[in-house]
């Protein structure tokens, strides 16, 4: 097949969505799919090749914005929208999307997903012209729902069938302003009309969002996320060339920590976290659940370490947990890792004992719970949303109430305290990961799903390919 991927870019940050796809994109051709990766918005930031390279970026940011401001903008010349859409400016203007507030983007979240009859409709017109010059897609694959607003334009244009995405849109969209909240949500359900098939990570988020945008049952399939695997083995740790789940007869300590650490009390000990640093995710509350676990001592003198994307925005709430942990004394056990590349957060989730992301709101996957039990750690994650569907799944873990840093550091002191448990944990959630939650496993579910999309509108887009020689 050939498939048609968008993405939006976010710019000079690390995002889930942009690794999640492009690992997704990588996989599809990997098993002999052409696939086409369109990056959106804003340059793509990765840990692994970008399979976007040599795509230009439609929909700029700078002229989304400026088109959304005004209205004399919307007839500009094209030279001096291509200007615009240079990579220096693009990468200047990432760095202040990195301080925009979902609450600031109501009017053009809305005018986004009005397609066609919106503000940007011009952009939309550029990447039907230039898709039209490409060959006949089978399917076109948004990333997320936010994009549904182009999913009418391009089928009509293209006569191929859209799969979408569910990502967790409803956090931003709850998080705009009336009215432009409902106006989004009532936008978005009536643009998912034109989706052929939605593609949710969990059964959590397919029914939440199959309720909120009055899909059917059939609309929604249920296709986990899957990761690169590669540098996840035991082989790769030790220093050899092994790529498959672990096996070792070292015993509990070196198979959680590697061989030069302990799991259990002492001085080896680390307790970790690698998403987005921000409220959101619930690093405050793993950075109070770290304190009481620290003051109550039973455990030892277990480290902290954090790592994950922190651009402008999250930089005050950063510094706000060192001096939290400054006024505790643990400041010197506290690594806060910003941004790291793809072998920085390998080393990193190699290094932990066990692992967390307390996130508050409802997460409708959580890909870094996969990528620590790829690493083989056991995980702590609270009782909502998707996690509990995660652990299920895994057996790589424990759940605890929701933002309460005391059941936190309980659950977490539990593990660190049994080594055999947590040892246990995170070889079964490593082999369920390396088993069921590969980017090749998420690749061929989406390569059947766009499939069948694709089946029952085979003979339009035969006729369109002869049309375009």
């Amino acid at each position: 097949m050939h498939l048609v991927h968008f993405t939006p870019g976010a710019g000079t940050m690390y995002c889930g969505g942009c690794l999640r796809d492009n690992a997704l994109v990588t996989a599809l051709r990997q098993l002999g799919h052409a696939v086409t990766m369109v990056p959106l918005y804003l340059p793509l930031t990765l840990d692994e090749a970008d399979q976007s390279a040599g795509t230009p970026i439609f929909f700029g940011g700078i002229n989304v914005y400026l088109q959304q401001k005004s209205a004399l903008f919307r007839g500009a010349p094209g030279w001096l929208r291509d200007l615009f859409d240079s990579p220096a400016l693009l990468k200047w203007a990432a760095g202040k999307a990195a301080r925009t507030r979902a609450g600031d983007l109501g009017e053009l979240t809305l005018s986004m997903l009005r397609g066609e009859a919106g503000n940007q409709a011009r952009e939309l017109d550029d990447l039907l012209s230039w898709l039209q010059t490409q060959p006949p897609p089978d399917a076109l694959c948004l990333s997320n729902a936010l994009l549904v607003g182009m999913a009418r334009r391009l089928k009509d244009g293209l006569r191929a069938p859209v799969i979408c995405a569910l990502q967790g849109e409803d956090f931003f969209l709850d998080a705009l302003p009336e009215p432009h909240r409902a106006a989004c949500w009532r936008e978005l359900a009536d643009r998912a009309r034109d989706v052929d098939l939605f593609i949710a990570p969990s059964r959590y988020f397919g029914d939440l969002m199959r309720e909120r945008l009055g899909l059917a049952a059939t609309q929604v399939r249920v296709i986990p996320n899957g990761i690169n695997l590669e540098g996840y083995g035991v082989g790769e740790r030790l220093g050899t060339t092994y790529h498959g789940p672990r096996t070792t007869d070292h015993g509990p300590q070196s198979i959680v920590n590697g061989p030069q650490a302990s799991l259990g009390g002492g001085e080896g000990a680390v307790l970790g976290y690698f998403a987005r640093m921000c409220p959101e995710k619930g690093l405050d509350t793993l950075v109070e659940a770290y304190i009481r676990l620290r003051q109550r001592g039973r455990a030892g003198r277990v480290r902290l370490r954090v790592g994950g994307s922190c651009g402008p925005a999250d930089t005050p709430f950063v510094n706000s947990l060192r001096e939290r942990l400054q006024a505790g004394g643990l400041l010197g056990d506290a690594d806060f890792n910003p941004n790291l590349d793809r072998a920085g957060k390998l080393a990193l989730l190699r290094s932990l004992s066990v692992f967390s992301v307390p996130a508050r709101y409802g997460e409708a996957f959580g890909l870094y719970v996969i990528e620590a039990l790829a690493a083989g750690v056991p995980v702590v994650q609270p009782r909502v949303a998707a996690f509990p569907e995660l652990i299920e799944a895994t057996g790589g873990g424990v759940l605890c109430a929701p933002d309460d840093p005391e059941a936190l550091a309980e659950a977490i002191e539990g593990l660190l305290l049994d080594p055999a448990r947590a040892w246990a944990l995170g070889e079964a959630g490593q082999r369920a990961v390396f088993e069921r939650f590969s980017a090749g496993a998420m690749a061929r579910a989406v390569a059947e799903a766009c499939g069948g999309g694709f089946g029952d509108r085979r003979e339009e887009i035969e006729e369109r390919r002869e049309e375009l020689g």
